[in-house]
């Protein structure tokens, strides 16, 4: 990485070497984008979309692909890909926030129907990308998620036949020997696997989307924070746009907005990215097959084999800052930076000795009952989507071609479709608690789910720690 990519990135190098900040890993090599003209004063639309990340550029392209005609305005509070879309693990797949819970509400087969669109996403990017001419060094190699310890294992056997019955017939499980097979990963003694993942570039994707948005004849305004979203009016410091329809796209960003600060959590995730491995290191691994890898861990990781051959890898850091505050730019902890490397280590012991060369986070938006939405509300024009819990680079894709059909069925623009009937359409759900409780709650939940993976690890018990199953009931997961 070179001294200039780094300064175009503006991240600042700690005493270690590693770049820290700076949006991300993802903007080191081009740097950050320029920034497009913001608003200069009250304007008009048929739709304005506040946020320019993958959720509100998706929108705008399968609106403006559908009715060429519209007049859609995009606002984005620093430049597209500022936020998630521009800071994650590049984890294209299949999952998605809050199935479990659309099952017991609306039944097993209105869930499943929830899957079988998430299985074609995946799919759909990747057509998307490759028609519209977006390099994002993707790669089909599927999702691996490993089991390291017999809890772990018991829980992904459980997982396995899990998504089974959600449809997923392609999906395999391996043993300790099947597992080496694809990713040589110490003490690991099973693992899933679907075809239904690539790994990519994530700033490249939301750069790209972000040009062909505005060549389709979007108009997009940066440096321009949406203050207040109400029925038909998105106000900025410097205008408002009217518009019959304004669409919330803002993800872990939506509690900065007036009235939304317990609407969505913004949990904070974080990543380090290494130098480039050896051929010889490769050799080692294995992961030949570049597939995205997880665990069964209860705070659990995430990682892929980037492009130029580094590890990208992250967890949870730091999970919440008091008030639903949000990263400077994406500098992360020192200590958050140690913790992932030893994550890092304790996977791969035989890179002890590599450099880590960058560090970052960003944040996720997360509903109170872990839930990802998609809502129109046909009285007022106000409409949303987000809540991804982390699964966002697949799911918004989807969200963002439901929303689009939700506007033009109430437009009169065209009819109700299969997404329109997906059972997150809708879903409403309560606020977060207020402070201090929220942040001892989130504090509290993921220490109690450190503390479990810990003793899971130390009585090799093939029972999931009583303390997970607690954590998961002050979330809301269970």
């Amino acid at each position: 990485m070179s001294s200039s990519a780094r300064n175009a990135a503006g991240g600042g190098t700690d005493n270690g070497g590693v770049v820290n900040g700076g949006i991300s890993f993802w903007f080191a090599d081009d740097g950050v984008p320029a920034v497009r003209e913001p608003l200069t004063g009250d304007a008009s639309a048929d739709v304005v979309i506040v946020g320019g990340g993958y959720t509100g550029l998706w929108t705008a392209y399968y609106l403006k692909k559908a009715a060429p005609s519209l007049r859609i305005t995009v606002l984005e509070q620093k430049f597209c890909g500022y936020g998630a879309s521009g800071r994650n693990g590049g984890w294209l797949y299949n999952g998605v926030a809050g199935r479990d819970r659309y099952a017991k509400l609306h039944g097993h087969e209105a869930a499943v129907r929830l899957q079988r669109a998430m299985n074609h996403t995946v799919d759909e990017v990747i057509r998307v990308a490759a028609e519209e001419g977006i390099e994002a060094d993707v790669h089909k190699g599927g999702v691996l998620e490993v089991a390291r310890t017999p809890a772990q294992l018991a829980r992904l056997k459980v997982f396995h036949e899990h998504e089974l019955a959600y449809g997923e017939k392609e999906r395999e499980l391996y043993g300790a020997r099947e597992t080496s097979e694809r990713i040589r990963v110490a003490d690991a003694v099973g693992s899933t696997w679907t075809p239904h993942g690539a790994r990519l570039n994530p700033a490249k994707l939301v750069k790209g989307l972000a040009s062909v948005v505005a060549a389709l004849g979007v108009t997009i305004h940066e440096a321009t924070p949406v203050t207040e979203i109400r029925p038909r009016h998105a106000v900025t410091p410097y205008g408002t746009v009217r518009a019959p329809y304004v669409l919330r796209c803002t993800e872990g960003f939506t509690a900065s907005l007036k009235g939304q600060r317990r609407t969505w959590l913004p949990m904070n995730s974080s990543m380090i990215a290494t130098e480039p491995l050896s051929g010889a290191q490769w050799a080692a691994l294995g992961w030949d097959g570049r597939e995205t890898l997880g665990d069964m861990a209860h705070a659990y990781m995430y990682a892929q084999r980037t492009a130029d051959d580094r590890i990208a890898l992250g967890g949870r850091g730091v999970p919440y800052r008091f008030g639903s505050r949000t990263d400077n730019d994406g500098r992360t902890q020192r200590e958050t930076v140690r913790d992932l490397r030893d994550i890092l280590v304790g996977f791969f012991p035989s890179l002890a000795g590599l450099r880590i060369a960058h560090a970052w986070s960003g944040v996720l938006g997360v509903p109170r009952d872990w839930c990802a939405t998609v809502t129109l509300d046909r009285g007022s024009g106000l409409g949303w989507a987000g809540g991804y819990v982390g699964s966002g680079v697949a799911t918004t894709n989807l969200a963002a071609r439901t929303l689009a059909d939700l506007v033009r069925l109430d437009s009169g623009q065209a009819g109700a479709t299969p997404l329109t009937g997906l059972p997150w359409v809708g879903h409403k759900v309560r606020k977060w608690e207020p402070e201090p409780l929220r942040w001892l709650g989130v504090q509290g939940m993921y220490a109690t789910y450190r503390t479990a993976d810990r003793r899971e690890a130390l009585t090799h018990s093939a029972r999931s720690s009583a303390l997970a199953r607690l954590a998961d009931r002050v979330a809301g997961r269970s």
